[in-house]
């Protein structure tokens, strides 16, 4: 199957950005390299580090990036710090995590991420590792509830764990097509005229499988304290999981005194280390969603790193 994917807020990213032709940038999240290639294009002495976990992506991104002044590797982002430093990196222009799994994840029947088509139970971003059949087989009710509930925001979790680990005894649950089914059996019908039943549930898989959230969590630090002074981090969220980490750790940057408001004088010291483009995320336009309407739920937050912060 060909590596097709619609790159989310393509315009709006490379505006946040402003790429400057001798800067140095990072694409965490490179997928078909759709971002990348606009990045790449206007760079001339600069150079673009592109990472993505999946191999997939990585050898599509290596291949469409093959012209220009990048370099493609396969590893998760929160790993950036390290890898770059390896090439001599320490700090950079501009950064674009773009998060969620790609269209191309979604529609490969063999990459076993979505609901919609049957195959096995897999959703594993990098192809190594334990896998959504191995925690649905392994984890207690109590601890797919848990899953259900964190990752997925779904209130009938612990009914349907409970109908997993009735149903796993009958069989092994190997595929994205039964356990699609024993989610829709678990709920009220009237849950069910809200979108496929099994919708939460398989996001909150494929986040616990991939550890996302983890992931997300030191990866922003990492980014944004790689950015030279005036450096820009740019995130694309999916859902209101990864929107709140983004949002709050956007919020912890841009404070600055934490001395309690009765002192006269600040004796904390700390300052603002960023400040954010603007306030409210940027959103598809009526166009991108009419084009993708996988872009529906995307917000973009992008924020500046202060020109005093050296660290």
């Amino acid at each position: 199957m060909e590596f097709s994917h619609t790159s989310v807020l393509l315009r709006e990213v490379i505006t946040a950005l402003d790429v400057k032709p001798d800067g140095i940038y990072v694409d965490g999240t490179a997928g078909g390299a759709g971002h990348s290639l606009e990045i790449v294009k206007r760079l001339t002495t600069g150079h673009l580090y592109a990472f993505d976990r999946d191999p997939d992506a990585a050898a599509v991104a290596s291949e469409r990036l093959k012209p220009y002044p990048a370099t493609v590797i396969q590893s998760n982002f929160d790993q950036m710090d390290k890898v770059l430093a390896d090439f001599g990196v320490t700090r950079v222009d501009g950064i674009l995590l773009d998060l969620g799994v790609s269209s191309y994840q979604l529609d490969n029947p063999e990459r076993g991420f979505s609901y919609r088509q049957d195959a096995a139970l897999d959703m594993r971003m990098s192809k190594t590792g334990p896998d959504a059949a191995d925690l649905v087989a392994t984890y207690s009710a109590q601890q797919l509830a848990e899953i259900f509930t964190r990752y997925g925001e779904e209130k009938f979790a612990f009914r349907i764990a409970k109908k997993i680990e009735a149903e796993r005894e009958k069989a092994p649950i190997l595929t994205t097509g039964r356990l699609a089914d024993i989610i829709a059996s678990a709920v009220p019908a009237s849950a069910r005229r809200d979108g496929h039943p099994a919708r939460r549930c398989f996001q909150a898989l494929r986040i616990a499988v991939n550890g996302e959230l983890d992931s997300l969590s030191a990866g922003l630090d990492k980014a944004f304290f790689l950015l030279k002074p005036g450096g820009i981090l740019a995130v694309i969220t999916f859902h209101s999981l990864e929107d709140r980490m983004v949002k709050q750790a956007f919020k912890e940057y841009c404070t600055g005194c934490t001395c309690p408001p009765d002192l006269p004088v600040c004796v904390c010291g700390k300052k603002p280390q960023g400040h954010l483009q603007s306030r409210k995320p940027i959103l598809p336009s009526e166009e991108e969603l009419k084009n993708n309407p996988r872009s529906r739920s995307a917000k973009l937050r992008t924020i500046i790193k202060n020109e005093g912060d050296r660290l």
